[in-house]
């Protein structure tokens, strides 16, 4: 109940930032420094955003989101005096990135200037309908009247470049968005990705497809959220010092029902049939598994982040698809991941996670291995020399500001380290520039 009476207070708050100038004074901006890197917010009518928040809990058979709206996408704190740490829910990510973008220091409301036009549509949000409410069957529209209402409003912007410098922002898997446009009857997911009026339109989402010509992986956001320098090298000093006890830990659900052979099965067999202590590199436990069933973990970070401390590596199997929102839990923790399939996010998160150092900050064991071959996962942990997991350790520290999304409204100094944000923008930026100015434009005839 005291979640639902904030709501109409957060819907106020938001509507007025929204249609005011932006957080971040144009004035104080260098206008050098925002050469290549102008951006225009389109104004999209309430439908595509700011109304598909009041309606936060109209989707029963998914949730009530109601909970995650405050602090602007963040959700309340964990705790009452927290600074840094709150209930997220990577649904709302949208969300979380429009606020953002309100204080992006290189913003025009001239769109003949801007380098890039960002859609403030919150797709994932608009998609409930299409897959858990009474619009199932109309799937294949999504996406139609955001196309109608640029072709309409000003349609030069949109044709300036065929959309695409325009970018927009998916708080779900693409694959959610792909269902094929003749299918009868309709499957899983809406049609929005699929559709050749915005093909071109760059969408960055939590998990991208085989074939991301259109979308790009970011990472989903985590439960931390800092607002200075001095928090994030405090927590970074933390996770550095944490006295890791346990060897590999799993957190997670699956692996429980009897059927087909599968990794995360193999992982808890292992992991249950493990014995010995303190036989390797001091650790007081070879393996733990924090159950994270029905979704109980969500959005209590306190569940897995003290045991993420303790492990030295962090399981990531995939699950219903390839990613986790583990994976970036893991790194805050300074825990090693553990891959077994490449599409988990080396393949994924290239502008985050740089592909060729991968073997670096983590440890890759192919699932058929595990699962058919008996490659047992703790041997090939246990002969990694100490040495070596020291120097992963660290260099999975080093990621922590490149995949956290801090507070919006934080100080100048922690706005001089690169958050996800930052890098998803400048990838955005960067790959406007090589398709539109090398003339790698997709046009529909």
């Amino acid at each position: 109940m005291a979640s639902a009476l904030l709501i109409p207070f957060f819907f106020f708050f938001f509507l007025a930032l929204v249609t005011s100038d932006p957080v971040i004074d144009q004035a104080d901006t260098n206008p050098t420094e925002c050469d290549d890197r102008w951006i225009h917010i389109r104004r999209l009518p309430s439908s595509f955003n700011l109304d598909l928040l009041s309606n936060c809990s109209g989707y029963p058979l998914f949730g009530d989101l109601c909970p995650f709206l405050p602090n602007h996408g963040l959700g309340h704190k964990t705790h009452n005096l927290s600074q840094s740490w709150y209930r997220t829910d990577s649904s709302v990510m949208e969300l979380i990135f429009h606020r953002r973008m309100l204080e992006y220091p290189c913003l025009t409301s001239d769109p003949v200037q801007a380098d890039a036009v960002y859609l403030p549509y919150y797709t994932g949000l608009d998609a409930m309908k299409y897959l858990y409410g009474p619009e199932v069957n109309s799937s294949a529209d999504q996406g139609l009247e955001l196309f109608r209402f640029l072709q309409d409003d000003m349609p030069e912007v949109w044709d300036r470049n065929s959309g695409h410098d325009h970018f927009m922002v998916l708080a779900r898997p693409a694959w959610d968005f792909s269902q094929p446009l003749d299918s009868d009857p309709p499957t899983w997911g809406t049609s929005l990705l699929e559709l050749p009026h915005l093909f071109n339109v760059t969408a960055l989402t939590v998990e991208s497809r085989a074939w991301p010509w259109q979308e790009q992986a970011v990472p989903y956001p985590t439960s931390f959220h800092p607002p200075n320098l001095s928090l994030l090298q405090s927590w970074i000093q933390r996770a550095r010092r944490s006295k890791r006890t346990c060897l590999m830990l799993f957190a997670g659900g699956g692996g429980v029902a009897t059927g087909n052979p599968n990794i995360r099965r193999s992982i808890r067999n292992e992991c249950e049939n493990s014995t010995g202590n303190g036989l390797y590199g001091g650790h007081l436990k070879l393996c733990d598994i924090v159950d994270c069933s029905n979704g109980i973990c969500e959005h209590d970070p306190i569940r897995f982040m003290k045991p993420m401390l303790q492990a030295s590596f962090c399981l990531q199997p995939p699950g219903d698809t390839p990613t986790r929102r583990s994976i970036f839990d893991s790194i805050l923790a300074g825990c090693i991941p553990v891959f077994f399939e490449e599409m988990s996010a080396r393949t994924q998160y290239g502008w985050h996670l740089p592909e060729d150092q991968y073997p670096e900050f983590s440890v890759y064991i192919p699932k058929e291995d595990v699962v058919f071959k008996d490659t047992r996962i703790l041997d090939v942990l246990r002969n990694i020399p100490r040495a070596k997991v020291r120097r992963m350790r660290e260099k999975v520290l080093g990621l922590i500001p490149r995949i956290m999304y801090r507070k919006h409204g934080s100080s100048m100094g922690l706005r001089t380290k690169k958050d996800a944000f930052d890098i998803a923008i400048e990838g955005v930026l960067q790959r406007v520039r090589s398709r539109v100015h090398r003339g790698q434009v997709f046009v529909l005839t």
